[in-house]
């Protein structure tokens, strides 16, 4: 997939939300934005025809086209778009084109959506071609800061998935505070590399919200040769660890025997650069037993030290699934 190690800025997960749109007379706009992979019930309708799972607009007549205004969850810079038109075949929009703008809180929503002619919105895809029951992937052409997106159509259709993949801005605001989950995605924290997700994305178990079921979570495949499983995490900002929760919740069968974590400082190094090396970083908690459907909680006394990090690499032993993975502590200027 383009757009490797990229955070989907565009997650109803983060808080990205609809705030308007012109038109969902046979789906719901906010549904593009799920983090789940679209499905397709066939013999699925509601009172205004076949379920859909996406956004789409009813066939227009007038020679205009339909648009949707989306204000996201964290302000982000934006690297690049997938428009994922899965199962619309008939039915999904011939173009489409993408606008940012960066508003503070004092902007209201209709303050947002009125000044969309004006020059507070720059081009992040100029109007482009899209094809049915396809990803259709898309450089952005801007890197500014965004809070909002403006989403065009021509001239109707559906889509099953909006996503924006780039990087959360962090907030200043957050240093110095105790106590927090300074390896949460909402904060900006990504998934680097894991050397299996066969049954679930790293990426999951940064989710602040609790899990859904066992798929909301990271899980390798069956492991049947020496060695065990492991994924790399970058934080946001350097931060002091004081705690650990690993969260096991669902996992019954296939949980992990036990774990580690070791951490390192690190900056001006490639992905690739920092995945090579994480096989000889320091323990930040040693290797410890894990239970099944369990959120296990470690205090200072667990961890190795408090040495501001930048990256985790989270090891499990030999292989399985865990829910959720907090860190606590607080992010330090160095």
């Amino acid at each position: 997939m383009e757009f490797d190690n990229k955070i989907n800025v565009a997650s109803s997960e983060l808080g990205t939300r609809v705030i308007s749109t012109s038109d969902e007379f046979f789906a719901a706009a906010d549904r593009m934005l799920m983090p789940s992979e679209p499905v397709f019930i066939d013999g699925k309708f509601d009172d205004h025809g076949k379920w859909m799972d996406g956004w789409e607009t009813r066939r227009r007549r007038d020679g205009k086209n339909d648009y949707c205004f989306i204000e996201l969850g964290r302000k982000s810079i934006i690297n690049g778009f997938n428009i994922d038109t899965s199962h619309f075949t008939g039915n999904f929009p011939p173009g489409v084109s993408i606008l940012g703008g960066c508003f503070s809180k004092h902007y209201s929503e209709t303050d947002i959506v009125e000044r969309s002619d004006d020059g507070m919105w720059f081009d992040l895809v100029c109007k482009s071609n899209l094809k049915g029951d396809s990803d259709n992937y898309f450089s952005s052409i801007n890197q500014n800061e965004v809070t909002h997106l403006k989403v065009s159509i021509y001239p109707d259709g559906g889509i099953a998935r909006l996503r924006a993949y780039g990087s959360i801005c962090f907030d200043d605001d957050l240093f110095g505070k105790d106590k927090i989950n300074v390896i949460a995605s909402i904060y900006g924290a990504r998934a680097v590399y894991a050397n299996d997700e066969h049954f679930g994305n790293l990426q999951n178990i940064l989710s602040e919200r609790e899990p859904l079921n066992m798929g909301d979570g990271w899980e390798t495949r069956r492991r049947r040769e020496p060695g065990n499983d492991w994924g790399v995490i970058e934080l946001p900002r350097p931060a002091s660890i004081s705690g650990l929760v690993v969260d096991t919740k669902f996992f019954k069968g296939n949980y992990p025997d036990s774990f580690s974590i070791s951490a390192a400082n690190i900056s001006n190094l490639s992905d690739s650069e920092v995945v090579s090396k994480s096989d000889g970083w320091s323990d930040l908690v040693t290797n410890r037993k894990l239970k099944m459907n369990k959120e296990h909680t470690f205090n200072q006394e667990n961890i190795e030290h408090q040495d501001p990090i930048t990256h985790v690499r989270v090891n499990i032993f030999p292989d399985g699934g865990i829910a959720r993975l907090k860190l606590i502590g607080t992010f330090v200027k160095l």
